[in-house]
């Protein structure tokens, strides 16, 4: 049993996320959004690099040496999986590790809202989820690639960095890539996707030009992808995927994108009121003939209007996801003030508990 073994099973048996393990520091938890100390005593620099290098594979601990910082899974058997990210930093080493649920969880145990399951019924194009570090995107993801893989007969590839969910084969053939193990970069692994005869393609984070110039393409061949970015709102992901390419070629990105995009999807966590745990609010954008034309005309700024005039198609703004979760009364009036966009309009709220 390795020495970080007993931290991380403390993590997962108290629904922790993250588990902070830094030399200078007492070990600490993230629990419901929260960071708290899983105890007073301070972890010795010597003891958190031998816990690190114990674990830590070849390959990872080549690129520590090398660059001072390394990302890789971990798998504690009969436990959960995590995605483990090792750096220096003033008093030594510390890593980050953040619990992967072995099993992906379906779209009824996450209560996926019908606009977004709907996304996966079609058979070419992009849906992209988004939302900073921490939001539940890879949980959403690997939710709706269990859908296809119970659904469809085909090929799923994913590329990760590292690899998240294991998914197992269920009715498609599984492919699963991890970066700096079984490719360089996400560039090149989707590259050599195309030659692979996928019928979708899960992309761990489109990070770069590169990257997205070719999800973009593998959009418009016919295959389905599925991509993330850490982006705070479904207008801001447009913009941001039209942004990253020079300007003489944003014509005909705009072009490629109104009719390749199916959705996006941009979510963050918030407490549930009367018991720990979190809840998604989901920001959705589903790509109409009139969000097509906005996106063709460069008109981002209108996609908000459209967001908020397209509900019989599912779509709502992050405002309308919040607002709805409060009058279910699952989150906190305080809580929906604390994460809303417009303020003004959950003033009212912003002290209930």
């Amino acid at each position: 049993m390795a020495a970080i073994d007993k931290y991380l099973t403390d993590v997962f048996e108290r629904k922790g996320s993250d588990l902070h393990f830094l030399a200078g520091d007492p070990a600490r938890i993230r629990l419901y959004g929260e960071i708290k100390p899983l105890s007073a005593e301070v972890l010795a620099a010597d003891s958190v690099k031998t816990a690190l290098y114990e674990i830590m594979p070849k390959i990872a601990l080549e690129r520590f040496e090398a660059k001072d910082g390394t990302d890789f899974a971990y798998n504690l058997a009969g436990v959960a999986r995590f995605r483990v990210n090792v750096m220096r930093h003033l008093n030594g080493m510390g890593a980050v590790f953040r619990t992967i649920p072995s099993k992906a969880q379906s779209m009824d145990e996450l209560d996926l809202p019908s606009a977004v399951r709907s996304l996966t019924d079609v058979n070419s194009g992009l849906i992209l989820v988004t939302g900073k570090t921490g939001s539940g995107k890879s949980t959403t993801l690997a939710a709706l690639i269990d859908d296809l893989n119970t659904r469809l007969k085909g090929h799923i590839l994913t590329i990760e960095d590292p690899i998240e969910f294991v998914h197992v084969r269920k009715s498609c053939l599984i492919s699963q890539r991890e970066i700096g193990v079984h490719a360089p970069n996400f560039s090149s692994a989707l590259l050599s996707a195309l030659r692979e005869d996928p019928d979708v393609i899960l992309v761990g984070e489109l990070r770069d030009l590169e990257t997205m110039s070719i999800a973009v393409t593998a959009a418009e061949m016919g295959i389905l992808v599925l991509g993330t970015l850490h982006t705070n709102g479904a207008a801001a992901t447009v913009d941001r995927m039209v942004n990253a390419f020079p300007a003489d070629k944003q014509g005909p990105v705009r072009t490629m994108l109104s009719t390749s995009l199916r959705g996006v999807v941009s979510q963050q966590l918030i407490p549930t009121a009367g018991k720990a745990g979190r809840v998604a609010a989901m920001e959705i954008l589903v790509n109409t003939p009139a969000v097509a034309n906005l996106i063709r005309q460069g008109k981002m700024d209108q996609l908000e209007n459209a967001m908020m005039t397209g509900s019989a198609v599912g779509m709502r703004t992050m405002d309308t996801a919040i607002g709805a979760l409060l009058d279910r009364r699952i989150i906190s009036g305080k809580s929906a003030f604390q994460k809303a966009i417009n303020k003004a309009k959950f003033e009212q709220y912003r002290n209930d508990t």
